[in-house]
């Protein structure tokens, strides 16, 4: 499936990083790799360090930024 979706170029720089460091393991990665990777783990984790993750994400305004004229 494809989505499109928000996120800050702090965690967009993580990605590259993650993405170097796998390569240095002589591990080629995409982003969508590395999201689903994330997922996995995500789900599964207890309800407590589910909520904890997410307390460590801020919410960021959704939906395409207005063009400055």
């Amino acid at each position: 499936m494809r989505d499109s979706f928000t996120i800050p170029k702090s965690e967009f720089a993580v990605l590259d990083q993650l993405k170097r460091r796998a390569g240095v393991m002589a591990r080629t990665v995409r982003k969508s790799e590395l999201l689903r990777a994330g997922i996995k783990l995500l789900a599964g984790l207890s309800n407590d360090a589910l909520l904890s993750a997410l307390s460590q994400v801020p919410t960021i305004k959704t939906g395409r930024p207005t063009l400055k004229k």
